[in-house]
Parts: structure tokens; C-alpha cells; sequence
């Protein structure tokens, strides 16, 4: 036990004494130690604590693995006060911003092919939360989703690839947070609007925007069956809800196509069933790959069809 205890307070000195870990530009390294002093020392010792007897030193070692954390983790926060300042002051452009993300984080790439987080998802939520999610007050449907965030390189590529026009609005339909709809909004500039059934989540995702000064971005704490969606034409999908759920929510959907064109974005399971919709055209080349972007719009033909 002694060399287990030298070993790892070898370790987090070894973090603590990097100044390049504490370099604001840095945040991928800093990231990944903050992990490893989570995972690999405090939840290592605090096991090591339950089943030895050596507990003044292994409650010692634990304190400076979270001192060590505490002091990365401040760089951090100033980053994001100073980014967050920005944002709220308006001093970026939707490309400044992105710049910005892709400076400190990547741009996520290479994890395009499967549904995993990273380090840039890592940024976006420092930058864009106000802390921990709240805990659900409202019982799920049985084919609605559990909550999980869309992966911010997704968000990147939707915009990339959506060609946004200054008179779209765009819909995140199962909005969770907020990240999504907050992103699109900074780094399009288009009006943005999230639909949460969960009353928690929705008002949690509204004291985001207003940290951030964001007046073109709107959640609706409603069935997203029971949504007016008149002024939308841009809307994305990760797989909230599934079966005959999602089948009312793409009839929804398809009726608001018999007025004007619309763009569907899906991500997740959900694409195979979309995919199904006579209504709709694919115009992306991912197949059945659900862990992609997928990307579909409005037959032409079905324009003004009763």
C-alpha cells in the first residue's frame, strides 16, 4: 500500500507542477488531467478508503488531488467568464465565436462515426451551462427519451451544412438544456427555439440564455405534439421520443410541409423511421448510419398537396 500511495502522489505532483496545464489555450491537456484526477486518484483513493486502514494518509492524498483540480478547474472558469462576457456583450460574429470553440476545443472530427463526447463538449457546456442539470420532476411517456445532449460536433455541422438564411427559424424538438438551440442561435445568428416537456430542464435552459443575453432564443415547455410550429422551417431531432410518439410528432411535421418547405435534422435512432416518410427527401450520403448527421427536406412535389 505505501508504494501505491507514493506512486500517486508522484502522479498528481506531476500534474500540479505542469505549467502548461494551467496555459488557457491548453484545454484539451487540462481536460484530460482533470479526468484522470477524477477517475484514476480521487475515485481510486476514496475506494482505497473503504477497504484499508491507512486513512490519514489516504484522506491527505485525496485533498491534494482535489486542491490540484480546484486550481485547473479555475482556469477554466475564467476562460469561460471572460468568453461568456463577450457572448453577452455581442463583441463576436457567429464566425468569431465558432473560431473561438475551435481554437480552444477542436473541432471534434475525429469522432465524427460514433456517439461519443469529448473535450469539445467538455467546452461548450462550460461556456453554456450554469452548472449541474436538474433532476426530472416530470414522469416520462413511455416512448419519450431520456435525456442526452446532443454532441456539440454534431450542432457544428448541422450549421455548417444548413445554409441558414436571416429569416429562418429553427426548432431543437426534445430540447433538454438548451445547448443546441443556444449554438445554432450564436453561430447562425437565426431565431432559435428549444421544446422540452420536462418544466426543469426548460426554465434551467432559460436562466442559460439569459446569463448570456440571448433574445432570439426561445424554449417551450410543452407536448411537442401540441406546438405551433407556423414560423419554423429548420428542425433537428436526437431522438427524443420513439415509436407512435415519433410518428405524431412527423405528422406534425409533415402538415407544416403542405405550406412551404421545411429542413428536417436527425440524429440518433430516430433517423431510421424518419427515413421511412414518403414526404421527405434524403439529401445526406451517411445510410443507415444513425450516429451521423442525417439530413432530409421537403418533397417538392408535396408543396400544396392536400
Amino acid at each position: 500500500m505505501e508504494n501505491i500511495i507514493r506512486e500517486i502522489r508522484s502522479y498528481i505532483e506531476t500534474i500540479k507542477n505542469d505549467k502548461t496545464l494551467y496555459d488557457e489555450m491548453n484545454f484539451s491537456d487540462r481536460a484530460d488531467a482533470l479526468d484522470s484526477l477524477e477517475f484514476d486518484v480521487i475515485e481510486r483513493v476514496e475506494s482505497s478508503l473503504l477497504t484499508n486502514g491507512r486513512h490519514e494518509e489516504l484522506t491527505s492524498l485525496r485533498q491534494y488531488a482535489e486542491m490540484v483540480k480546484i486550481r485547473l478547474e479555475d482556469v477554466d472558469e475564467r476562460l469561460f467568464q471572460r468568453l461568456r462576457y463577450n457572448i453577452a456583450s455581442r463583441n463576436y460574429t457567429s464566425a468569431g465565436l465558432r473560431q473561438q470553440i475551435v481554437k480552444y476545443a477542436g473541432d471534434g472530427l475525429e469522432n465524427e462515426q460514433d456517439e461519443s463526447y469529448d473535450n469539445l463538449d467538455a467546452f461548450t457546456n462550460g461556456l453554456l451551462l450554469i452548472g449541474p442539470a436538474p433532476k426530472e420532476t416530470r414522469e416520462r411517456e413511455p416512448e419519450m427519451v431520456f435525456y442526452q445532449p446532443t454532441p456539440t460536433r454534431i450542432v457544428l455541422e448541422l450549421v455548417e451544412k444548413a445554409d441558414f438564411q436571416p429569416q429562418d427559424v429553427f426548432y431543437d424538438i426534445g430540447s433538454g438544456l438548451g445547448q443546441v438551440s443556444i449554438l445554432v442561435h450564436l453561430l447562425s445568428g437565426v431565431c432559435a427555439k428549444g421544446v422540452e416537456f420536462e418544466p426543469a430542464y426548460c426554465n434551467y435552459a432559460r436562466q442559460c440564455t439569459k446569463e448570456l443575453n440571448l433574445s432570439q432564443v426561445k424554449f417551450i415547455n410543452v407536448d411537442a405534439r401540441e406546438v405551433d410550429y407556423a414560423d419554423g422551417n429548420v428542425f433537428f431531432l436526437y431522438t427524443p421520443f420513439e415509436g407512435r410518439i415519433l410518428e405524431q410528432m412527423l405528422g406534425r411535421l409533415r402538415d407544416e410541409s403542405r405550406t412551404r418547405g421545411i429542413k428536417l435534422y436527425t440524429y440518433g435512432p430516430c433517423t431510421l423511421q424518419v427515413a421511412q416518410q414518403n414526404w421527405l427527401e434524403r439529401v445526406d450520403q451517411n445510410g443507415r448510419e444513425v450516429y451521423r448527421l442525417a439530413i432530409f427536406k421537403t418533397l417538392e412535389q408535396r408543396l400544396g398537396a392536400v
